[in-house]
C-alpha cells in the first residue's frame, strides 16, 4: 500500500470537486467584534468584519464574561487538572451546572467539554440504560447526534425532514412496548428552519416515546430567558432531554444536556465521552456561567439580534438573491455550486473584507451549497450597508460568468 499516493489522491479528489477546506487565520478584536484582523498569505495583516461567526449575540467579549473568567483565572489557575471523577470537579462546574438546570427548568444539567460530544456521548450511552430502545432520527439531525446514533449498538429509524406524518408511520410500525427516543433540533442551522416541536411532543406523548431535543442554535436567543425555542413555546416541560451549547450564543466553550436528576446521574456514570474526558477549564465554566446568568434577563440584545437578522435578509431580498428565510436568525444564500460559493466567499474576503466560509459538502447535499451569514447585535449599519453592496457587485459577476461559461 502507497500510503502517501492515497493521501494525495483523497486530497486531490477534494480540490477537483472544489470543497478543499482552507484556514483562515482570524484575530478576533475584543471590544470590536465583529471586527478582525486577517493574518493574509503574504505576511500583511488587515481587518475584517466577520460574518460567520457563531458568537450569535458578541457575548465573547461580555464585560461580566471577561471578569468572571478573569477572577475564576487568577484564583484557580488554568487547567481543571482532571476528568470530573478525578479532580476536575469545581465549584465553577457545579454552579454552571445549576445556572443550566434552572434555565430549562429541569432537576439537572450535565456538562461536557462541546456540544458534540454532549449529544455524542449521551446519544450512545441510552441504549445502555433503555434495553431494546428504538431512537427515531431526523434526517438533517447534526452530524454529532447521527454519530451518537450510529454508535450506540441499538435500532434506529430516520423519517424525513420535519415530516410528522413520516415519523407517525415509523411508530406506528414498531413494537408498542418496545422503549422509544424522538430524537430532532430545534433549529437547523443550514437552512435556518424550526422543528416541530409541539407535534413530535404529541406524537411522543401517544406512543411513549422520550424526546430528545438539540437546542445549540437557540440557546440564548430565543424565549424570555434565553432557554431556546421549548421556552419561547411554552414546551420545556414537554421535552426530556435538552441538548445546549456554551461556544454559540454564550461566547464561551462548552455542551450541555438538561433534564432529571436520574438520567443525567446515569449519563454521568455510564458514558465514556462525559467518564474519560477531562472537564472544562474552571474559568471558562465561570465565563459560561456569567454569560448564561446576563443573557436570562437581557432581552433588549435578543431584540436587537432578530432585527439586524430581519434588516439584513430584507436588504439582500431587495437584490433578488435566492435567500433561506424560514423566519430564524441564521441567513443563507443559495449558490448551488462549490466552486463558485469559493469564489464568491474568496472574493468578498480579498476585495471587501468581509468574511464569510462557504458551506458545501458534506456540511450540506450536493447542489445546495451556500454563504451562511450570522448577524449580530454589534454589526452595524455601515457594515450591513457594505456587505450588501459587496454582494450586489459580486452576484451579478459571478452570473455572468456563469453564463459565459455555458454559453
Amino acid at each position: 500500500m502507497n500510503y502517501t499516493a492515497a493521501i494525495e489522491t483523497a486530497l486531490t479528489r477534494l480540490h477537483e470537486e472544489g470543497r478543499y477546506r482552507t484556514f483562515i487565520d482570524v484575530e478576533r478584536k475584543c471590544g470590536a467584534f465583529p471586527r478582525a484582523t486577517w493574518c493574509h498569505p503574504d505576511g500583511s495583516a488587515r481587518e475584517i468584519t466577520v460574518w460567520c461567526g457563531n458568537d450569535y449575540l458578541g457575548m465573547g467579549q461580555h464585560p461580566a464574561v471577561l471578569a468572571a473568567m478573569q477572577d475564576a483565572l487568577a484564583a484557580t489557575g488554568a487547567g481543571s487538572g482532571g476528568t470530573r471523577n478525578i479532580s476536575g470537579t469545581t465549584i465553577h462546574h457545579k454552579r454552571l451546572e445549576a445556572e443550566l438546570a434552572d434555565l430549562h427548568g429541569k432537576e439537572a444539567a450535565l456538562l461536557f467539554t462541546s456540544a458534540y460530544i454532549a449529544n455524542d456521548a449521551t446519544l450512545s450511552t441510552l441504549p445502555r440504560l433503555f434495553d431494546g430502545l428504538i431512537i427515531y432520527s431526523d434526517e438533517l439531525n447534526h452530524a454529532s447526534m447521527i454519530e451518537g446514533i450510529r454508535r450506540n449498538g441499538g435500532r434506529k429509524r430516520v423519517f424525513r425532514h420535519n415530516d410528522v406524518a413520516h415519523l407517525r408511520e415509523l411508530l406506528e410500525a414498531d413494537d408498542p412496548a418496545a422503549p422509544k427516543l424522538i430524537a430532532f433540533e430545534s433549529i437547523y442551522s443550514m437552512d435556518g428552519d424550526f422543528g416541530p416541536i409541539a407535534e413530535i411532543c404529541d406524537l411522543a406523548a401517544e406512543f411513549g416515546a422520550l424526546t430528545y431535543m438539540d437546542e445549540v442554535h437557540a440557546v440564548g436567543m430565543y424565549g424570555p430567558r434565553g432557554a431556546g425555542l421549548a421556552e419561547r413555546d411554552g414546551l420545556m416541560g414537554r421535552v426530556d432531554i435538552i441538548n445546549g451549547t456554551l461556544a454559540k450564543a454564550y461566547g464561551v466553550m462548552g455542551g450541555y444536556i438538561a433534564a432529571g436528576a436520574k438520567l443525567c446521574d446515569a449519563i454521568r456514570s455510564y458514558a465514556p465521552g462525559f467518564i474519560f474526558t477531562t472537564s472544562l477549564p474552571p474559568a471558562m465554566a465561570a465565563g459560561a456561567a456569567a454569560s448564561v446568568r446576563h443573557l436570562k434577563t437581557d432581552q433588549a440584545l435578543r431584540d436587537r439580534h432578530q432585527e439586524q437578522a430581519r434588516v439584513l435578509k430584507m436588504r439582500l431580498k431587495g437584490l433578488g438573491l435566492p435567500i433561506i428565510d424560514h423566519g430564524s436568525h441564521i441567513v443563507p444564500v443559495h449558490v448551488g455550486d462549490p466552486v463558485h460559493c469559493k469564489a464568491i466567499s474568496d472574493m468578498l474576503l480579498e476585495d471587501f473584507g468581509i468574511y464569510v466560509q462557504p458551506i458545501n459538502y458534506p456540511t450540506v447535499p450536493r447542489g445546495t451549497e451556500r454563504l451562511r451569514f450570522t448577524p449580530s447585535p454589534v454589526h452595524d449599519g455601515p457594515m450591513i450597508d457594505t456587505l450588501v453592496s459587496a454582494m450586489d457587485t459580486l452576484w451579478s459577476h459571478c452570473a455572468l460568468n456563469r453564463a459565459e461559461m455555458s454559453a
